[in-house]
């Protein structure tokens, strides 16, 4: 058996693991963004450095250790202690912001600190939890895409075959739905002019994804490097993928009103669930052996999938009108994560109704399960990021430190936050990928090709496999973070 051939089974006929298990895996990201924030301000109390910010590479340093290494532990040596991992930084981080509380207001004045919290402006120029929410999807999904190729990544976390909930299977449905949340659409920035103008618009700024797609399957087929087929086909890929949802949501997005949009989301996905439960497509999408016939066969799960992925994007963008909308007062954006928590849960519970009565989750099939899994989680996963925000608003708040960049700011004179805004330029992780994320993701993909072809991934130990993916991941932070404080953002339309 040749190694390519030793590498496409390691991932091939893999049945995932429980959703609890990848929604407690994921609420590592947003612990572990708190934990960077407070330790920036309990920095900022002991007086380490007489006045932050501290140098580039310090921060740089700082937040790899917090923000990246943990979650490549997590999902290697640490995965099978996910609940004990995450309940334990729960508990350290509670006790951090309450002693923050505790040390800096006095007796006096704590009965009253609450609602005078809530009562206090915050400064919106953009939704800092949304953003860091995109940065963590990539960053994962960078993890991932490599990890996967080693013994120490767990079988139960990669793509399933046909049915089931990998951690892979869950960063497609959140790269699409992250996607959505800050699309023009979303923002409120369509073009003005004709819909057939905006649709021609729309078609020119996905030559990139096709662009890259195009490379991947040039650079694949030339290589001969390992591809595990019913992901997507022989000739299809996740850049195109993106590249389609984005055309053909955007074509929809034309014509439908704004406040039905998570209604359409379902009957799109609904129409899209009958169909399959009522011809023969789903039992042609999951045939594998006859891909030889023509481009339809051969790409069909990348096809058709494509139709519950524009269900996933849709109902991002109706999250993002609702997230995006301009508040300025805490308790409002308090109110705003209460919804998103108990949207989650009713989406849960219609994918606990529909895995009992239809069928199972398949990312392969793109079905209607798999969409409700992906936008629940996504959204779940959204709000943890917007509950690490408030609490660390409140530390802020609370210690007067307000250096924590990539969170919320409370209001300020224009002159200070234009100062400010300045002081955090070029030290925060974050900031850098969020810039450059399409280059973040293309660089990942290059450097997981590279390293598979100078290293036997298939045979390493664990603590080599750690190695090189630390070394990994901080290649791709220290290419990130150099663009970022030369001033460069990438964007190719």
């Amino acid at each position: 058996m040749s190694q390519k051939s030793l590498k496409e089974a390691f991932v091939s006929n893999l049945n995932g693991t429980t959703p609890e298990e990848v929604a407690i895996g994921s609420l590592l990201a947003p612990l572990c963004f708190l934990g960077r924030g407070l330790i920036l301000i309990l920095l900022q109390q002991a007086k380490i450095s007489s006045s932050l910010p501290l140098s580039r590479m310090s921060h740089l340093l700082l937040d790899f250790a917090v923000l990246i290494l943990p979650l490549v532990v997590s999902c290697t040596i640490l995965s099978d202690f996910l609940h004990h991992v995450a309940l334990t930084s729960s508990m350290l981080l509670a006790c951090l912001i309450f002693s923050i509380y505790w040390l800096n207001i006095p007796a006096q004045n704590r009965k009253n600190i609450t609602s005078t919290f809530l009562l206090s402006h915050v400064r919106f120029s953009y939704v800092p939890f949304v953003t860091v929410f995109r940065v963590f999807v990539n960053i994962k999904t960078a993890i991932s895409i490599l990890a996967v190729d080693f013994a120490v990544f767990p079988r139960r976390f990669a793509k399933t075959e046909t049915y089931g909930t990998g951690v892979m299977d869950f960063g497609v449905g959140a790269y699409i739905f992250a996607n959505a949340l800050v699309s023009p659409e979303a923002r409120g920035k369509s073009t003005s002019g004709s819909k057939t103008a905006k649709l021609f618009k729309q078609l020119i700024s996905v030559w990139p994804l096709i662009a890259l797609g195009m490379g991947r399957l040039v650079s694949v087929k030339m290589t001969g490097y390992h591809e595990h087929v019913t992901e997507y086909g022989v000739h299809w890929n996740f850049f195109f993928t993106l590249a389609v949802v984005r055309i053909v949501a955007s074509a929809l997005l034309i014509i439908l009103p704004n406040r039905m949009l998570i209604l359409f989301s379902l009957l799109i996905g609904g129409l899209y669930q009958f169909t399959l439960e009522t011809t023969r497509l789903k039992e042609f999408m999951i045939h594998n052996d006859d891909r030889d016939k023509d481009f339809l066969y051969a790409n069909k799960e990348g096809i058709f999938s494509a139709v519950g992925n524009v269900a996933i994007y849709i109902a991002g963008v109706q999250i993002g009108l609702y997230v995006m909308q301009p508040r300025s007062r805490v308790k409002e954006w308090v109110k705003v994560i209460f919804h998103l928590l108990i949207a989650s849960f009713v989406l849960y519970g219609a994918l606990f109704a529909c895995q009992s009565f239809l069928e199972p989750v398949s990312r392969r099939l793109a079905n209607l399960p798999f969409c409700l899994w992906s936008v629940a989680q996504s959204v779940l996963l959204l709000s943890c990021f917007g509950i690490a925000d408030l609490c660390l608003l409140f530390a802020k708040y609370t210690s007067g430190c307000h250096f924590v960049p990539s969170s919320w700011i409370l209001s300020k004179k224009d002159s200070e936050a234009a100062s400010y805004k300045e002081l955090i330029k070029g030290v925060c992780l974050v900031q850098a990928v969020s810039k450059n994320q399409l280059v973040f993701f293309l660089l990942a993909n290059i450097m997981t090709g590279l390293t598979n072809a100078v290293v036997d991934t298939f045979s390493c130990s664990t603590s080599f496999s750690l190695c090189v993916l630390t070394l990994y991941m901080f290649f791709n932070s220290i290419a990130i973070h150099v663009l970022d404080t030369s001033g460069i953002v990438l964007k190719f339309w």
